[in-house]
């Protein structure tokens, strides 16, 4: 059994940050139940190029980027700002263990979605919220992105060329570091509701997320007045620590103390360096950096990349290739490691994702139904679900539909008017009701 098998997930996120929480938790084994914008879904559904190739190799216009974020979950649609949705998703949270937002702060709170609003009904809900600045202060009414988030917290400061301009992370990294800290938060408060019985409110922000990364950067500031520069891939503290040329292309090497250095420059051929007053000390390399840059470069180039990470690494010497996507895919570790796992995927037959929890395989085969089976016809609610083995083909209405989607007495889903099925060639098969209008309570 799954670590978090049993407890059931409300996900009223979008984008990346609250997202990737909400499948990790997916992950592990809880039941997360995604709430997306009718007629269109969540905003990275239509975030593209590149786009998922289907079964016989057409583009289609379902977002790879959305893969990322969106495993192990089973999505509705369901619009909050109708009293009727609004009672929807308050009856699934009043039964529910864990609520995630990424909403702008106050916004549920008029539609009695609120911290507050449910904590009345179900004590023990732990409710995180995942937005831009958090809860409080002055820029908590703002939107925020990622892009922002890196530019604000100063990692862009110290991102990019000594001369050029700012650079940013070539990933979402704020996003990214906001959803682990919602999971590791959530995680929290379920071991304080064990012992307490209690929920709690958890305000996560992109802002302060990527702050509390910044690391050296922000203790050099705020404990030693030092602004650190932009040094590119040079690091600011260390040397030889960077991108080298060899014969046929680039090389990562990194020297942290001078134990490391000195098994570098023994296994180049210079053993002299140790004794060189600008080079034997962590603190005469960084001041030199150019200089012996420049006569590391010099021997690097008579050989071809692979001999020099053979020959480093060989020596205890933090070495490797800078890697393309292409390459990882070949790269032994990466395939020992058991990186990449396979999903089955209604449109494409298959999808690739990354193994983040090394979970056992069949933690992860159930993918988010695809937002393909949308109809023209305005519905106020939609559940759109993986089917469980053995319902695929057979009609099911009532009891027998909602023991197929995992249902149990006193549940909040809506009585379904019409369920529609769709099989393909590997067995994926989910299911759409509609509920017009949409009416709370148990199935007939």
């Amino acid at each position: 059994m799954s670590v978090l098998s049993g407890l059931k997930v409300l996900d009223m996120t979008r984008v990346v940050a609250g997202p990737s929480a909400t499948q990790c938790l997916g992950d592990f084994g809880a039941d997360v139940i995604k709430v997306e914008r009718p007629g269109e879904g969540d905003d990275v559904r239509h975030v593209g190029p590149p786009w998922l190739i289907d079964k016989n190799g057409v583009e289609t216009r379902e977002s790879t980027y959305f893969q990322a974020a969106n495993r192990n979950k089973r999505s509705i649609e369901v619009n909050f700002k109708t009293e009727e949705g609004a009672e929807i998703l308050r009856k699934i949270a009043a039964k529910a263990d864990i609520f995630v937002e990424n909403f702008r702060p106050n916004t549920l709170a008029k539609y009695g979605l609120d911290y507050q609003s449910l904590r009345e009904v179900n004590p023990g809900l732990i409710y995180c919220s995942v937005s831009g600045f958090g809860q409080t202060g002055p820029y908590s009414g703002r939107s925020g992105y990622d892009f922002l988030m890196q530019a604000m917290s100063g990692l862009m400061s110290v991102t990019g060329e000594p001369d050029g301009p700012p650079m940013r992370v070539g990933v979402p990294i704020a996003d990214i570091l906001a959803g682990k800290d919602a999971v590791i938060g959530i995680l929290l408060a379920l071991r304080h509701r064990d012992s307490t019985g209690h929920g709690q409110h958890i305000d996560i922000s992109l802002f302060e997320s990527q702050i509390a990364a910044m690391l050296n950067t922000f203790t050099a500031w705020f404990n030693g007045g030092f602004e650190m520069p932009r040094t590119a891939n040079d690091h600011p503290s260390a040397s030889p620590y960077g991108v080298y040329r060899t014969s046929d292309g680039y090389l990562l090497i990194a020297t942290f103390n001078n134990r490391e250095f000195a098994r570098l420059a023994v296994a180049v051929g210079r053993p002299d360096w140790l004794e060189d007053p600008a080079f034997n000390t962590m603190g005469a390399r960084v001041e030199h950096r150019y200089e012996l840059a420049a006569a590391l470069t010099a021997i690097l180039i008579q050989q071809p990349r692979n001999h020099w990470i053979a020959t480093l690494n060989a020596a205890g010497v933090s070495c490797g290739p800078i890697n393309r996507m292409s390459d990882l895919e070949k790269d032994p570790h990466f395939i020992a490691r058991g990186m990449k796992v396979t999903l089955p995927h209604a449109i494409s037959g298959e999808i690739a994702d990354f193994s983040k929890t090394m979970l056992p395989r069949a933690a992860r085969v159930t993918p988010i139904a695809s937002a393909a089976a949308f109809t023209d016809r305005p519905i106020a609610s939609r559940l759109v679900l993986t089917i469980r083995p053995g319902c695929t083909g057979r009609t099911l209405r009532g009891p027998a539909l909602y023991s197929a989607i995992g249902g149990s007495g006193g549940g909040a889903l809506a009585r379904p008017s019409m369920v529609l099925f769709k099989v393909d060639t590997v067995g994926v098969s989910f299911i759409v009701f509609e509920c017009d209008p949409p009416l709370p309570g148990n199935p007939d």
